[in-house]
């Protein structure tokens, strides 16, 4: 990944991290608690492909797991949110435009689903039946619910904001400069050909000259003769 990407990466992680424990989580909302940071990974990973969401949900998933009032085991988040940023990233377009929010709006419903089951899967293989007590279907309602209510404000800016940083203005530069070497370099070319033509012209006009000369003496030595 870029520096440009990694340092935009790890401030939204941290950003989203934060206001998730000290805000949302203390909202105290019926079922699941709204998962920004998983938006910020989804938004992510529409932009830098399944490799880079991989990655940046890894991370992400990791710091929640260390982050204070985590209370389970390690790398149990990391695992999910690398999952789910991988496959978040498969839906990025080739010319890196969303044609209509109606794609990424089902990205959001599916990955807030898709994360419960297996955070609860992953949790039941360790041992945590937490998701059993609360009760499973209510935790998915909830939060596609409340994924989905707060997408539209969180992921489009995630989206614009790294593509906008995405744009290196030194490669723009680097690539015109290459370009206008690439011109020059075929106009000097061509004019190389030109005066090359030319030279051979002059060239092939002294030799005639000289040849000419050359039989004019010739007959002029044979009339001496």
């Amino acid at each position: 990944m870029r520096l440009n990407r990694i340092l935009l990466s790890t401030a939204l992680v941290v950003v989203a991290l934060v206001v998730q424990v000290s805000v949302l989580a203390r909202l105290h909302l019926p079922g699941a608690v709204p998962d920004l940071l998983l938006l910020t990974v989804l938004g992510l990973a529409i932009v830098y492909g399944h490799v880079g969401g991989a990655l940046i949900g890894f991370g992400a998933g990791l710091l929640a797991d260390l982050a204070p009032p985590a209370d389970h085991a390690a790398g149990r988040y990391a695992l999910v949110l690398c999952v789910i940023g991988y496959f978040a990233g498969l839906i990025k377009p080739e010319n890196g435009r969303l044609k209509s929010a109606t794609g990424p709006m089902v990205v959001v419903v599916a990955a807030a689903i898709g994360s419960t089951l297996l955070y609860a899967g992953v949790g039941a293989l360790v041992g945590d039946t937490a998701a059993r007590h609360v009760g499973l279907v209510s935790l998915l309602v909830t939060a596609a619910v409340y994924d989905l209510l707060l997408a539209p404000f969180v992921v489009p800016g995630i989206i614009a904001l790294a593509r906008r940083l995405d744009n290196d203005p030194l490669a723009e530069t680097t690539s015109a400069a290459k370009t206008a070497d690439i011109s020059s370099g075929w106009l000097s070319s061509g004019t190389g050909l030109r005066i090359g033509s030319q030279r051979g012209g002059f060239g092939a006009l002294k030799a005639r000259t000289r040849t000419r000369s050359a039989r004019v003496s010739r007959i002029k030595g044979v009339k001496r003769l």
